[in-house]
């Protein structure tokens, strides 16, 4: 697929927030969703499923961190964008109690797309390195449907970094705050991806009943993009009811 074929029907922006500054695609009408891309980059399967939230009945945004649009992924374009989130200060990947400064950024996004679609806040799907990113933008009302698929952040090297949320302390005590309150966390992964580390056995003693984690099984020990490359259609759906589950969109 090139860019501008997988571009088609979407609207390229911009969005500056905390010194930031990234590329942004809109599509859609009805409560906003924000989808953040996993390594390397807006790929054809990370556009398949954001227009299947899209023909779900939601306005979704998604942000380019890394990479480019429309490029499959080969292992030389994984290494390049794996390479930048690992140096980029914008990214949290080894240490530990600490949340991401894109974070920030993200959550101001939130409010941007939540204050221009109404509705009762908006969804955040995160992904691989972007998983964990939307259980920080619960730290802001706005965010009423966090969605973490296989979140690998910090890069689960040891048992310590491969429990840890990218929160620190204060945080992850708001986090809970919100989950007691009624925000539920939806978590997808498969079951053999040891790049999610034990973050599920964290997020039920945080979230407690509040988080729902579903673990698939593996076909292969490399299965890990549960919405993408190696996509489950049943996983794409409960997605999406989750989404209308908390938002309300009434589907088309």
């Amino acid at each position: 697929m090139t860019a501008d074929a997988a571009l088609a029907g979407w609207t390229r922006g911009e969005f500056a927030a905390e010194g930031i500054t990234h590329p942004t695609l809109r599509r859609g009408s009805g409560p906003g969703v924000i989808v953040v891309h996993e390594v390397p980059g807006i790929t054809p399967t990370v556009v398949r499923f954001a227009e299947d939230v899209v023909d779900a009945g939601f306005t979704v945004v998604m942000p380019l961190l890394v990479g480019g649009v429309g490029r499959p992924p080969s292992p030389r374009y994984i290494a390049s964008s794996f390479a930048k989130v690992c140096i980029s200060r914008e990214f949290t990947t080894l240490a530990t109690g600490r949340s991401s400064p894109v974070v920030a950024w993200l959550r101001a996004l939130a409010r941007d797309v939540h204050a221009s679609c109404g509705g009762p806040g908006v969804g955040a799907v995160g992904m691989c390195f972007s998983g964990g990113f939307a259980l920080g933008m619960m730290l802001d009302d706005a965010t009423v449907a966090p969605v973490l698929s296989q979140p690998s952040l910090p890069f689960a090297i040891g048992r310590r970094r491969g429990a840890d949320l990218g929160l620190d302390a204060d945080e992850a005590a708001r986090v809970a705050r919100r989950a007691a309150a009624g925000c539920s966390v939806l978590g997808l992964r498969f079951d053999r991806d040891r790049l999610v580390g034990d973050r599920f056995a964290t997020l039920r003693r945080l979230l407690g009943d509040a988080f729902v984690g579903v673990e698939y099984p593996s076909a292969a020990a490399s299965d890990h993009a549960v919405l993408t490359e190696q996509r489950r259609d049943d996983a794409v759906r409960r997605v999406v009811a989750f989404l209308r589950e908390r938002l309300g969109a009434a589907g088309h």
